[in-house]
Formats: C-alpha cells, sequence, structure tokens
C-alpha cells in the first residue's frame, strides 16, 4: 500500500515571492514590529483552533476511501480479467473498490497489540496479494477470496509484531486453539483452567498442552522499573553469575593471604 504524506501550508495572499518561487520577507519590519497583546491572544487563538482543525489520520483515510464505488460482480470479472493480464489501472480500480473491506475486517482484530491504522496497512497488503492470485473464471466473488488473504496478513502481523520472541507461525496457531479453548473453559469452570482440564477438552496429552501455554508466558523487561519509590529497574537487582559472591571474595582474600604466609615460612633452597 503506497502511503501519503499529507502537507499542511500556510498561504499568504499578499506574500511576495522572487523568481525561483521563494517567499521574500521584510527583515526590518520582522525586527522593528513588537507584537502587541492583541497580537499575542489572536495568535494564541490562531493555534488553538489549528490544533482542533488537526485531522486524525484514521478518520481522513476513511473519509478518503469512501469516495470509491464497489463494483458488481459484473465489473469485478472485466476489471479482474484486465489485470491477470497485466492492467493496471483495472488493477488500481479492483483495489480501491475493496478497501473497505479491509476496513471492516481489520476492525475485528482490535485490542490485539496493533493499532486500526497498522491493521488496515497489513490487510491491504493482502487485498494486494488476492487481486494478484485472484481467477474470475471460478465463479465467486472477489470478497470471499479477498477475506481469506486480508486475515491471513493481519492475523500475520499480529503473531510477528506483538511478539518480543517471534514464533513460527504454525506455532502461534497451536497456541491460539490452547488459549482459546482455556477462556471457554474459564467461563465454564469460573476458573482459570488447568493444563490437565485444557489437555482433557482437547483430547491432547497434558506435556503437550503444558509446554504450549509456556510460550504464552510473559516476557518482561530487564529494565522494567521495581515499582513503589525505587528508581531502580530489575537489572539492578539480578545476580551476575559471572561474579563471586561475597563468600568467594572472602574465601579468595584468605587464601591468597595463606599463600603469601607459606613463602615466607619457605627457606632459600
Amino acid at each position: 500500500m503506497s502511503q501519503n504524506t499529507l502537507k499542511v501550508h500556510d498561504l499568504n495572499e499578499d506574500a511576495e515571492f522572487d523568481e525561483n518561487g521563494v517567499e521574500v520577507f521584510d527583515e526590518k519590519a520582522l525586527v522593528e514590529e513588537e507584537p502587541s497583546d492583541n497580537d499575542l491572544a489572536e495568535e494564541e487563538l490562531l493555534s488553538q483552533g489549528a490544533t482542533q482543525r488537526v485531522l486524525d489520520a484514521t478518520q481522513l483515510y476513511l473519509g478518503e476511501i469512501g469516495y470509491s464505488p464497489l463494483l458488481t460482480a459484473e465489473e469485478e470479472v472485466y476489471f479482474a480479467r484486465r489485470a491477470l493480464r497485466g492492467d493496471v489501472a483495472s488493477r488500481r480500480r479492483m483495489i480501491e473498490s475493496n478497501l473497505r473491506l479491509v476496513v471492516k475486517i481489520a476492525r475485528r482484530y482490535g485490542n490485539r497489540g496493533l493499532a486500526l491504522l497498522d491493521l488496515i496497512e497489513e490487510g491491504n497488503l493482502g487485498l494486494i496479494r488476492a487481486v494478484e492470485k485472484f481467477d474470475p473464471e471460478r465463479g465467486f466473488r472477489f470478497s470471499t477470496y479477498a477475506t481469506w488473504w486480508i486475515r491471513q496478513t493481519i492475523e500475520r502481523a499480529i503473531m510477528n509484531q506483538t511478539r518480543t520472541i517471534r514464533l513460527p507461525i504454525h506455532i502461534v496457531k497451536e497456541l491460539n486453539v490452547y488459549l482459546r479453548t482455556a477462556r471457554e473453559l474459564s467461563h465454564k469452570l469460573d476458573h482459570e483452567p488447568s493444563a490437565e482440564e485444557i489437555a482433557e477438552q482437547l483430547d491432547k496429552p497434558v506435556d503437550d498442552v503444558s509446554r504450549m501455554l509456556r510460550l504464552n508466558e510473559r516476557i518482561t523487561s530487564v529494565d522494567t522499573p521495581l515499582g513503589g519509590d525505587s528508581e531502580k529497574a530489575l537489572l539492578d537487582i539480578l545476580a551476575d553469575e559471572k561474579e563471586n559472591g561475597p563468600e568467594d571474595t572472602t574465601q579468595d582474600d584468605d587464601m591468597k593471604q595463606s599463600i603469601v604466609k607459606w613463602l615466607f615460612e619457605l627457606n632459600a633452597k
């Protein structure tokens, strides 16, 4: 998906420009003119108004795609055939006419670790892939085919971007089965289900369930603050396995003193 960069320009109808199109300022006026209280108040009001007029990127995008007309079944076949033959305009028409489908699907994946706009961007990649792979001669609607690709790209993005340690896709899908079963059992049993209860529900070995659930354990950063009044992080209280402890240091000092004492007691031979 191509990203549109929005630029806001403050236009001054009375401004003068040089031959290169660069606005020319009166430096003397800039130096001598002191802003009055009224000017400052007006500037503050303009600033507040500008802040209120800032468009949310997501809302702006949703407004733009609303102008793209949907395709009929006959139009889908027509443009899909031309897109397969390499017609760029037909490919673009197929994509733009289904952007709202991406938004509809992306909204279902809210609160999963990615912002809505990120979900939409990932879904658009799936839509583009669907346009490239769609065969109109098979007789089904493009939206049915594209939904699978859109969901796949969104789910893969969530799997890859919301985990500190990336897991293989097939492992994540299997883990999701266990987690979904755990949620269903928690509502049914009114408590967090054990690995044994999940294994019984899925008819799986308990060891396999336990191993998969361990993959879902939360990873804590060593820079995480300890909380409370302490300014220390977790890293500050972790023991360094390569560094000797107090008992080892004391033992080493005693050994060094004993060796020095023995050396002084040796005769010249």
